[in-house]
């Protein structure tokens, strides 16, 4: 029966486990709620999925999308929400009092499709782990105040479809591969390049594009590029819109440009072009042409020019131009716009007999225009010659030499509200239907259209109408939208003011803006194709409705009566409850002593709550801000659920990692008076040691020795850059085992780790291993010795099966987890993968009569080839023999540490030699990591969500 019964308690604890992380959800976004301001006031109660928070969108009980435009947030987006592993989508676009940078443990989100955090106020370097987001479909950064290189990591993005980090402060140059290096070359399958209004600089590199390429949209306008065009940019035939002007380019534009036949808006101006004309008769779908602002060779109009019969927009302004106007550029069918100023264009301006409808504007100033012939004159239009000879040398007082006539870059839309809204409420709008409601409003910017005429109702007609589909086919709360005050900035982008009108109420719910918002943000609208490229700037919305009042209701002569006896009652319970206070108040202030131990210590007096100490010191308040130079930024180093860490440095020079627990994270002064007991008396060169402490001031800090090199995570998923082989993957655990050892067998009182696990084995500047965070540490009494009856807390795949189901901590228990660390170690795979427990993986694909056990598939191809790794076998027996389902199956520490001296024996390595090697010696690019206290810290949250239900039990 029991062996029957095996399975079914392996299920049972992988089902617990699973709702583990459900419950670890709401952990993680209360941090995220504590960290920012103006947050949904629904965002109460102990189930975000089942109480359906505003803007969180759950799958199967897990966290997978947050959603949260235009809400005015603010604050910094908190570290804690890289432990949401299950998110796929994070929008927070259109709130600009969200500041801060993005942490570099964002990596860790390993499912994120969707990054959309358009219109805030974020700052500081894009992280390099921004690569690691290998599901990232769309990362939409633009209008921030991001700083900095754009990160070459991000070439890793094999299944990135948009890439918008416009309008920023990143500087430097684009990245491309080399060697093993990634680079923004690799993005075959991106559609989109937006990197316009930055500070990029350097020469674009000709390896960025390729025939392979899918572009659609490179924008790379308003930047600091120097150099020529490249000329593989003519090997991406997807192009449609090409917007290099506003930069430094020199030189000719290459002659392959004409070979991009989809080409329909081309912005080659402000730059320092040179040579010819460039020859686009090939684009024929071209409608917008700008090139002003250039050098080129002096020459007549081209004659391809008028074989562009989608053109509405010509600008050549300031190019050296010279000859006639052609009488056939006027007559292109679809002409809206066109701008020769500052040439040397000369002769008699000839409209021809049959010019383009749709012509709104030419604007030909400041040339040597001489005269004009009768049908031109009847061009009713606006037309300017100012600074022509027709003008200056004649006293002609034609509309076109009037020197006050200017180009409109806006155009006042007729409103399609219907009615005033003076007839509405305070803040209210009427609605194109009739309703007088608060609109969520913003801004579009399309940053390539390929029209000039902003008077054409028709076309904002389109774009109204098209707007509607797409709410309507997404079921959004949208009654209506309205269009206006179309007009073109300084960056030839064309704004359009936005009002969205709520439908079945006056006003907008915080879930529908957030859904609005992200139909935006995500670019999931799709505008019609002669507006080309956008962007949207939502406002904040101020209009949401509060929670209902009670009504007020007249009051009964019974009620009267009976508030009068209910008051009576209510003064004898108080004078009841006064006496029964007075009794207790003894007990209360010595039970506020016991569970306050810090409260009678006066650290100068040496009085007797002080903890008693083994080596390690306690800090002032003030000592520590020195230490961290007053806690400056950087200083900072990482922050979790706990609060922040910072590196210090101590009067000696000794090199110090702060924990500073922030508020409402501490714990109580008995634990942590307990804790730091506790790790005072711990010495050992494979645990890591505390320095000391500080409770001064309201503050909990913890005080470690500063281990360089990260976790031993950080080394087996790469992030480090440290390379490990065999011989170096022996000595690490041999180290973490002997620590492990020590805790068991030496310390006294004995300790149980109960949370070892890869976060949790630092590396030093030797790679030697120092086991730390003994945040759910136990020591074991004397009555103790066999187990601890205690509450589950642990971290998921590293859990001891057994003390889940019974609820009995023994030292066996940190034995099973280091069994897991035992087999993470040579496999390199997190231990529960893709639904896919470790120890099952390796099981599964054991075979003791093959050579290494069967097992290259599942072994991390960066260990060494198969003659290194001696021992293997041994190694692999050990650890699966501390996962074994009942701890007296198990081995001791001891049994442990010996076998795997034996394994190094066995493979030519000394066991009790001292590292000699350091990090260089297996880094390929060593960053010194900052991170090793950031995970699982004494402060940190721990098993809280298994807590609940076992007591209940």
């Amino acid at each position: 029966m029991a062996v029957r019964n095996k399975p079914l308690l392996l299920l049972l604890f992988l089902h617990i486990l699973l709702i583990s992380a459900q419950s670890q959800d709401i952990v993680y976004l209360k941090a995220l709620k504590d960290s920012l301001q103006n947050t949904p006031p629904n965002w109460v109660g102990s189930d975000p999925c089942g109480e359906k928070w505003d803007g969180i969108t759950c799958t199967d009980s897990r966290v997978t999308s947050i959603t949260l435009s235009s809400i005015s947030l603010s604050g910094e987006l908190s570290g804690d929400i890289v432990q949401l592993s299950e998110l796929q989508t994070l929008d927070l676009s259109y709130n600009k009092g969200l500041t801060g940078s993005l942490t570099p443990d964002i990596g860790n989100l390993k499912k994120l499709s969707n990054l959309i955090l358009v219109g805030c106020s974020f700052n500081g370097p894009l992280p390099d782990t921004l690569g690691s987001l290998s599901q990232l479909g769309y990362l939409s950064l633009n209008s921030n105040g991001f700083t900095g290189r754009i990160p070459a990591s991000l070439g890793k993005l094999t299944k990135l479809y948009w890439l918008d980090l416009a309008d920023n402060e990143l500087s430097g140059t684009i990245p491309v591969s080399e060697g093993a290096t990634p680079g923004l070359d690799l993005l075959v399958n991106t559609k989109h390049f937006h990197f316009g209004k930055n500070k990029l600089s350097g020469e674009i590199p000709a390896k960025l594009f390729s025939s392979e390429m899918t572009l659609i949209h490179v924008l790379f306008e308003e930047n600091q590029f120097t150099g020529y065009i490249p000329s593989t940019l003519g090997l991406v035939k997807s192009l449609e819109v090409l917007r290099l002007d506003r930069n430094s380019l020199s030189g000719n534009v290459p002659s392959n440009i004409n070979n991009l036949t989809k080409i329909s808006q081309l912005f080659l101006s402000n730059n320092k072009l040179s040579g010819p004309f460039p020859d686009l008769s090939g684009m024929s779908p071209l409608n917008y042409l700008d090139i002003s602002n250039n050098s080129f060779k002096a020459s007549d109009i081209p004659p391809w020019v008028t074989s562009l019969k989608s053109l509405t927009t010509l600008m050549m302004q300031d190019t050296g131009l010279h000859g006639e106007v052609p009488v056939g550029l006027f007559s292109i069918p679809q002409i809206e716009t066109v701008v020769l100023r500052k040439n040397q264009l000369n002769g008699t301006l000839d409209f021809g007999n049959a010019y383009s409808t749709h012509l709104q504007l030419i604007d030909i100033s400041n040339n040597l225009i001489s005269g004009l012939t009768p049908q031109s004159s009847s061009y009713t239009d606006k037309l300017i010659l100012v600074e022509n000879p027709i003008c200056t040398e004649s006293e002609t007082t034609a509309p076109y030499c009037d020197p006050s006539t200017e180009v409109n870059s806006s155009y006042l839309t007729p409103p399609n509200n219907c009615n005033d809204s003076t007839t509405c409420g305070l803040g209210q709008v009427s609605s194109p239907s009739c309703q007088c409601s608060y609109p969520y409003t913003g801004t579009l910017s399309f940053r390539a259209p390929s029209f000039s005429d902003l008077g054409n109702l028709t076309i904002y007609t389109s774009l109204q109408d098209s707007m509607m589909v797409c709410f309507e086919s997404k079921k959004l709360p949208v009654d209506s939208v309205s269009l206006s005050k179309p007009m073109k900035n300084s960056d030839d982008y064309l704004e359009i003011n936005l009002e969205i009108f709520p439908s079945g109420s006056e006003r907008f719910n915080r879930s529908g803006i957030s859904r609005i918002g992200f139909v935006l943000s995500n670019q999931t609208y799709k505008p019609p194709h002669f507006f080309g490229p956008y962007f949207f700037i939502g406002n904040n919305y101020d209009f949401f409705s509060e929670a209902p009042k009670g009504k007020h209701k007249s009051i009964s002569i019974g009620v009267i009566i009976g508030v009068s006896v209910g008051g009576c009652v209510l003064v004898l319970l108080l004078v009841i409850a006064g006496l029964y206070a007075f009794r207790q108040k003894g007990r209360a202030e010595r039970a506020t002593k016991k569970n306050s131990p810090f409260a009678s210590w006066d650290p100068d007096k040496g009085s007797g709550g002080c903890p008693e100490l083994k080596g390690a010191k306690s800090f002032t308040f003030d000592e520590i801000k020195t230490c961290t130079n007053n806690f400056t930024a950087t200083a900072h180093i990482g922050a979790g659920g706990y609060g922040m860490v910072y590196r210090g440095s101590l009067p000696n020079g000794k090199l110090v990692a702060v924990k500073r627990a922030q508020q409402g994270s501490t714990q109580g002064g008995l634990e942590f008076k307990t804790e730091i007991e506790l790790l005072s008396r711990v010495h050992h060169k494979n645990v890591v040691s505390l320095v000391g402490f500080c409770f001064d001031a309201g503050e909990q800090m913890l005080v470690y020795e500063y281990i360089v090199n990260g976790t031993l995570k950080d080394s087996l998923s790469g992030r480090s850059g440290i390379r490990l082989d065999w011989m170096r993957r022996l000595k690490i655990i041999l180290g973490a085992a002997r620590g492990l050892q020590y805790l068991h067998d030496l310390a006294d009182p004995p300790i149980i780790h109960r949370d070892i696990k890869t976060t949790n084995i630092l590396l030093d500047e030797r790679l030697n291993a120092k086991v730390a965070d003994f945040g759910l540490s136990k020591p074991l009494s004397d009555a103790e010795r066999t187990h601890v009856t205690t509450q589950v807390k642990g971290t998921m795949g590293y859990m001891d099966p057994e003390y889940y189901m019974t609820q009995q901590l023994t030292e066996k228990s940190d034995v099973y987890s280091f069994g897991i660390v035992m087999l993470e170690l040579i496999t390199a795979r997190n231990p529960i993968e893709k639904g896919k427990y470790i120890v099952r993986v390796v099981k599964e694909s054991m075979d003791k009569e093959k050579d290494l056990y069967n097992l290259r598939e599942v072994l991390d191809p960066t260990i060494g080839l198969s003659t290194e790794l001696q021992g293997l076998e041994r190694f692999v027996d050990i650890a699966l023999r501390c996962v074994e389902e009942t701890g007296n199956k198990r081995p001791r520490m001891s049994e442990v540490v010996k076998e795997i001296e034996n394994i190094m024996e066995l493979a030519g390595i000394n066991p009790n030699a001292e590292s000699a090697s350091t990090s260089e010696t297996y880094n390929s690019n060593s960053k010194g990591n900052d991170h090793p206290y950031l995970k699982d810290s004494l402060f940190e949250y721990s098993g809280g969500h298994l807590d609940s239900s076992l007591e209940a039990k």
